[in-house]
């Protein structure tokens, strides 16, 4: 009997055409640093997910409950990062993807995007937004996030996220206990599963690309430039779109390093606290259940002399009357805190890698006196 080939469903790669790319840069920018949120439109060829279409969430709003104080208390960062699972944008989404069907385009919801600052992105309401798209069995959707700060430096930086299958199973069970996390296994580097993003052109566009038209030097002969500035200036190389990026040859120290390190000297100290919320919790059960003991052992020895009196024993189950052990505090968010120290660290070790290389680089010159 012929076996039958199981086909792998699950996705690998994250395809995104570079006008969707630009709508999404263009919408991060102009809300920046308030977060910006939108829907991906698209449809998935095997394990590839193509991006073909975004548009932006409409501002999210308070519920018709919040008073008009209130409203203007709520944190707009907060509103903007809940905006995808929002009842109004939930239908906002199914009008604009019945829209997009009349025009006979892709209409298949592929995810959701949300921009970035220095990688701040790891959050509750990060990861309540991925589980409300990711939620069904047969679903195939991805989290971009868009980092403006670094893309500002003219590097792109947009990454694609899913959750991990076993933290989706966590995460139904609600239940992040010591108890749970050790069952299963589960650490902070399995919240998220980075997938792959390959920027697409159409053919006609890369086309086009090649055959814009460059301006010869007006000279024969080119003069040295004498500093990194004065070639970034030329007027020969600068009217050229397909010149490459000058600012890669700045020496100077990243000035995001700085940034960076300070949030993640944050995110640590926020670490610290959750740490020390389970140690309180731990000393807290300790003391409750010394107590439970104590009483339980005199509860034995009355049972013991009612025995030798002939007299009916005492229930030895009455501590849990008297008693109530402290509640255990989740430790999603000690997850995610780790999870966020992680990204900072990745970050400093890639920009003190870009650093490092300029510096060996140029060792000949800094140092003159040795050979390179």
């Amino acid at each position: 009997m012929a076996e039958i080939a199981i086909k792998d469903t699950s996705l690998k790669e994250v395809q995104i055409e570079a006008l969707c790319v630009m709508r999404i840069a263009k919408h991060a920018t102009q809300t920046f640093p308030t977060p910006a949120t939108g829907f991906l439109v698209g449809m998935d060829i095997n394990s590839q997910l193509q991006v073909t279409n975004t548009f932006p969430f409409p501002a999210a709003v308070p519920d018709a409950s919040t008073t008009q104080d209130q409203y203007y208390q709520a944190d707009a960062a907060s509103l903007a990062a809940a905006a995808p699972r929002a009842k109004s944008n939930v239908g906002y989404q199914a009008e604009m993807i019945k829209m997009v069907k009349e025009v006979n385009v892709d209409a298949q919801g592929v995810g959701w995007y949300i921009s970035a600052n220095m990688g701040n992105f790891v959050s509750q309401n990060f990861i309540e937004n991925q589980f409300f798209f990711q939620r069904a069995v047969d679903e195939k959707t991805v989290a971009l996030v868009f980092d403006v700060s670094r893309t500002s430096q003219g590097s792109l930086s947009l990454k694609a996220y899913r959750l991990s299958p076993s933290f989706v199973t966590a995460y139904k069970e609600g239940k992040f206990t010591t108890e749970s996390l050790q069952k299963s296994n589960l650490r902070y580097q399995d919240i998220l599963v980075e997938l792959p993003v390959q920027v697409h052109n159409s053919h006609l566009l890369t086309a086009f690309l090649h055959q814009i038209p460059s301006q010869p030097p007006e000279k024969t002969a080119l003069d040295f430039p004498t500093s990194l500035s004065e070639l970034s200036h030329d007027p020969n190389i600068s009217s050229n779109p397909l010149a490459p990026n000058l600012d890669s040859l700045d020496l100077s120290i990243d000035p995001f390093l700085e940034k960076t390190c300070d949030l993640l000297l944050d995110s640590i100290e926020n670490h610290q606290i959750e740490q020390n919320n389970a140690q309180y919790y731990q000393r807290s059960l300790a003391r409750e259940q010394a107590k439970i003991q104590q009483w339980q052992q005199k509860r034995k020895q009355e049972n013991v002399l009612r025995a030798q009196q002939k007299q009916p024993a005492l229930s030895e189950d009455e501590w849990q009357k008297l008693f109530k052990l402290p509640q255990e505090p989740s430790r999603l968010e000690s997850l995610l805190v780790g999870r966020q120290v992680e990204q900072y660290a990745r970050q400093v070790d890639g920009f003190s890698a870009v650093v490092s290389g300029k510096m060996f680089g140029v060792k000949g010159n800094l140092l003159p006196g040795e050979l390179a």
